[in-house]
């Protein structure tokens, strides 16, 4: 059959003629519209953070501050929360949405901070000017001072087994965003404590797997010139229950958001053997264990060097086909956060992965903000065969190794 024509019965069978998003063809259910809304702010927030990183590498220093536990925040941090927050109250009702996310307003409220907050309060301005190009609502006026740190503090909901909640990690890997590498927007819904729908939005994360280099870290290709957009960042996203996730190319400074050309379906590797497989692992060592996962690794027969990666970037590779397990062996003392895995958790289910507890239990996100119960670490793998194989590691391990 002509090409031509199999795009078109693709797009005419999977694709509403209203024009909104049904998980890229996958369920026109009582979730579409959070789905359109979630993908369609995730590629907003992505363009400001282009735009942000942009400015901060060009020597915007004065753009990061330190929280109390002396991790980095940056105008992208809050004026993402502030742009995501607006966006959802605006299309579901300020009312009746409830935000987990990972920032407050702490730090942009006090006096020494006026400088930080005029940033910020332009960014999400400039930003929201854009919204109409992704298909988005824009506000009648420009937003305030006083409603953007509105916005921001809306966030305050601490989830839990009930209702619907939406968690939004703003800017997850804040140091690879500051250094020009790997970062993602995270956003999730969680309804009755189960994760719904992931969206996750990976600026620096070209689609062409050859970006990977030899020092098997993903780096950023911020000096390419390349006109294809498939070439730049990507946004990835799942629904529970499709046994689909999706991904579509970041959308360029000057064009707009368009369903007809831009989603595809991805899917896990379909490597076995562990000697074969690749695996990622946290860059930062100060809340996770490399020896220990170095350990694990050794044996399962992993025989690859660890591909180091910021952010839930890493849940993007293995539901891309590029990598085949994460392994996080967090430190005694760190507990794990919601939105740090949420979004990554289900886009990597639905694309055909297993993602565990380091003792084969599945994640709980019905207890808080914190992943509560968690047996040692994390275990994402692209099939049921490598992580029995992780799992039977991480008890062969426990044994001679502490973290």
């Amino acid at each position: 059959m002509n090409p031509e024509r199999l795009i078109f019965l693709f797009f005419v069978t999977y694709l509403p003629q209203d024009g909104k998003l049904t998980a890229g063809g996958m369920e026109d259910d009582k979730f579409s519209k959070e789905l359109d809304i979630a993908v369609r702010v995730v590629h907003l927030a992505c363009f400001l953070c282009e735009r942000v990183q942009h400015s901060l590498l060009s020597g915007g220093g004065h753009q990061v501050k330190s929280k109390d536990d002396d991790s980095p925040v940056t105008i992208a941090d809050y004026s993402v929360q502030a742009v995501v927050s607006w966006v959802l109250s605006a299309s579901f009702g300020g009312q009746n949405v409830l935000i987990v996310a990972e920032e407050d307003a702490q730090i942009i409220s006090k006096d020494d901070s006026s400088g930080l907050l005029e940033a910020v309060v332009n960014t999400v301005n400039e930003c929201l000017s854009e919204a109409a190009r992704y298909g988005l609502k824009c506000p009648d006026d420009a937003l305030s001072s006083a409603q953007v740190l509105e916005a921001i503090s809306r966030c305050n909901s601490s989830g839990g087994p009930k209702g619907r909640h939406w968690v939004l990690d703003p800017v997850d890997g804040t140091l690879g965003f500051i250094r020009g590498n790997q970062y993602a927007v995270a956003l999730s819904l969680i309804e009755e404590g189960e994760v719904i729908i992931g969206v996750l939005g990976c600026p620096n994360y070209p689609v062409k797997k050859e970006f990977l280099n030899h020092h098997h870290q993903l780096r950023s290709q911020l000096s390419s010139t390349s006109s294809d957009s498939w070439e730049k960042g990507c946004v990835l996203y799942a629904q529970r229950g499709s046994g689909k996730a999706w991904m579509q190319p970041s959308v360029p400074g000057d064009e707009n958001l368009d369903w007809m050309k831009s989603s595809r379906l991805v899917r896990v590797s379909s490597i076995e053997d562990p000697a074969l497989a690749t695996f990622c692992e946290p860059v930062e060592k100060a809340n996770t264990s490399h020896s220990f996962t170095e350990g694990v690794a050794q044996s399962a027969g992993l025989r690859k060097q660890p591909l180091r990666v910021y952010s839930m970037v890493k849940y993007a590779a293995i539901a891309r086909g590029d990598a085949e397990v994460y392994m996080k062996f967090a430190r005694t003392g760190y507990k794990e956060k919601i939105w740090d895995h949420a979004a990554g958790v289900v886009i990597v289910q639905e694309a055909g992965g297993v993602v565990t507890d380091a003792g084969g239990c599945p994640l709980d996100f019905s207890r808080g903000i914190y992943l509560e119960g968690l047996d040692r670490g994390i275990i994402a793998c692209s099939g049921p065969v490598l992580h029995e194989k992780i799992i039977g590691a991480v008890y062969a391990s426990w044994e001679s190794s502490h973290l």
